[in-house]
């Protein structure tokens, strides 16, 4: 099908007319028209004059007393009565969401941790009220959220940094911080929270995010101390595999690494360190979508519901902020820079 071009070469067609030779067609004359279109019978024929320069048809013609269709107005007649419902349709809010026949795939782009502890219970929730629908979870790695922008992604669960579009929609979800983690039998799990034994200790650095010392190396600095870094991964499941089968001290996310931390022994840091908020971002092309709205409250339900299982360490943790939806632009929330054990 050939493309419309709107120019010098092709005026732009009044669709209005389309509505009024609708009615012309269904009434057959011209009064009638008038009548149900709560116009004058003078401006009614004036439409139609309009109507017949347009397409270089008669369309209607007269009988005796009475207006008959052209040819070429039945052949236009079944067409143009569904033109003029699908501009009605299209113009209309959207219909209740059926969720039994929503056929549909979302993706959801997450932090490691999020998937583990959240996943399971969200695919379960989906499939149980929309069967048609499928999840497809991605990695998020990077700071930017160009994939929401570009419509690759519909769903991203991260912490709110500088990078972020300022059009995106952001909600918070819950609020997190840094625990220390040994493996069961380690010398100092019990003494894990004191701040000399965990300083003497060997550590685990996450080069998660690119920066500075953030974090408890900033916590301790500020204390005259230092922890002796001997390694270093990129991610928290990979330190969290070191420090199971080793003598070294892994600081990972407390609710992010739940599921990953089972049979560990974790413990609150010995320094203050600000918690930060999980939120989730998507797009504004999607804010009023049933579909990505029934998704977004799936979402916090389980993560909500989640957190309400969830035990926390001594000192514990805020839950669902209770944000509204809203746009965020860059400095809105703590930096992802800052996330970084």
């Amino acid at each position: 099908m050939t493309g419309l071009r709107y120019g010098a070469a092709m005026p732009t067609p009044d669709l209005n007319l389309l509505f009024t030779l609708d009615v012309l067609l269904q009434e057959g004359s011209v009064a009638g028209a008038a009548r149900r279109l709560r116009l004058s019978a003078s401006a009614m024929s004036r439409a139609l004059a309009r109507l017949r320069a347009t397409t270089g048809d008669p369309l209607l013609v007269r009988a005796g007393r009475s207006l008959v269709p052209t040819p070429r107005a039945l052949a236009l007649r079944e067409q143009v009565r569904q033109l003029v419902q699908d501009s009605v349709e299209v113009l209309q809010p959207a219909d209740v969401l059926d969720l039994q026949q929503l056929q549909r795939t979302f993706t959801l782009r997450n932090r490691e941790g999020f998937v583990e502890n959240f996943g399971a219970a969200l695919v379960e929730r989906v499939a149980a009220q929309a069967p048609g629908v499928r999840l497809c979870f991605e990695q998020k790695t990077e700071r930017d959220s160009a994939a929401l922008r570009e419509g690759l992604a519909d769903l991203e669960t991260a912490v709110v940094g500088p990078a972020l579009a300022p059009e995106l929609r952001v909600q918070a979800l819950f609020s997190d911080r840094f625990v220390s983690v040994v493996r069961q039998g380690h010398p100092l799990a019990g003494r894990l929270h004191e701040l000399q034994p965990y300083v003497a200790g060997r550590h685990i650095g996450v080069a998660h995010r690119a920066g500075g010392q953030e974090g408890v190396d900033q916590a301790l600095e500020r204390l005259g101390l230092r922890r002796q870094l001997d390694l270093s991964v990129g991610s928290f499941s990979a330190a969290l595999a070191l420090a199971r089968a080793t003598d070294y001290i892994a600081n990972v996310p407390e609710r992010h690494t739940h599921s990953l931390r089972d049979g560990m022994h974790s413990a609150p840091l010995p320094v203050q360190v600000p918690a930060f908020s999980v939120s989730l971002i998507w797009h504004p092309r999607y804010s009023a979508d049933p579909a990505h709205r029934w998704l977004r409250h799936c979402v916090r339900e389980v993560v909500l519901d989640r957190l309400a299982d969830m035990p926390v360490l001594d000192g514990g943790l805020p839950g669902l902020s209770g944000l509204d939806d809203m746009p965020m632009g860059a400095g809105g929330a703590a930096s992802e820079s800052k996330i970084q054990p």
